[in-house]
């Protein structure tokens, strides 16, 4: 069983149960993000994990920190291994999603899961950034952004393959670095604008590779995805 391959399951909740039971046995980790949540709530966790797989839960949190801190207490209720918070929410903010977690899992029994700080979207270019009066370049941005996670104890961060040596470097061998932007030789890019292969973000660093509508998108989503972990 992969663990370094995140599959995306960003569709409706069958079609969501459906490919999970598909890839059963190949990838430890699935992510649910937004839209599937806020469709099903905690239940498509419940199920997601009777059927053995480890839940990222992508809904970058991004409040003042009390609100964080309370979110992030019930979220680890759920027993996921990994949530998000939005890095630009500040030094306090994700220490507070840090201490929430830490204290919902203490409450219920369960293991504390992974906080991980999305640092730039995958979506955005530097020329987006400056439209939100962001001068830096992306990869000063994520630089930036990065140090301010180390700072607030996150476990880890999100960002493009094309930050991840910088972030593994600033980071150390122990953080996370979990890279969405993951497409194989050939794909369409979408609204993806910061890219890699999946060898290529591994080699410059990423510990887990976020993989989406290459899979679920595919044909066969289980071929899709046999030979992305073959690549690896």
């Amino acid at each position: 069983m992969n663990e370094s391959v995140i599959v995306a399951l960003d569709t409706d909740a069958h079609t969501a149960l459906a490919l999970a039971r598909s890839i059963a046995g190949l990838v430890r980790y699935v992510k649910v993000g937004m839209t599937l949540f806020y469709a099903e709530g905690p239940l498509i966790v419940a199920r997601l994990r009777d059927l053995g797989f480890d839940v990222f839960l992508d809904l970058k949190l991004h409040d003042i920190p009390h609100q964080v801190e309370g979110a992030a207490r019930e979220i680890s209720r759920l027993g996921v291994s990994m949530f998000t918070v939005h890095a630009s929410g500040g030094r306090e903010m994700m220490a507070a999603a840090v201490r929430g977690a830490c204290e919902g899992s203490v409450e219920c029994g369960a293991d504390t899961p992974d906080v991980l700080a999305v640092t730039v979207l995958t979506s955005l270019s530097s020329q987006d950034l400056a439209q939100t009066g962001i001068e830096r370049s992306t990869a000063a941005q994520v630089a930036t952004l990065g140090g301010l996670a180390r700072e607030a104890g996150v476990q880890g961060v999100v960002c493009s393959p094309h930050e991840a040596s910088a972030m593994r470097g600033l980071l150390g061998r122990e953080a996370l670095v979990v890279t969405p932007g993951v497409r194989p030789a050939g794909s369409e890019m979408g609204d993806q604008a910061r890219v890699a292969t999946p060898a290529e973000a591994i080699a410059s660093g990423a510990s887990h590779l976020v993989v989406g509508r290459p899979v679920s998108g595919a044909a066969d989503p289980v071929h899709a995805l046999s030979r992305i972990l073959e690549e690896l």
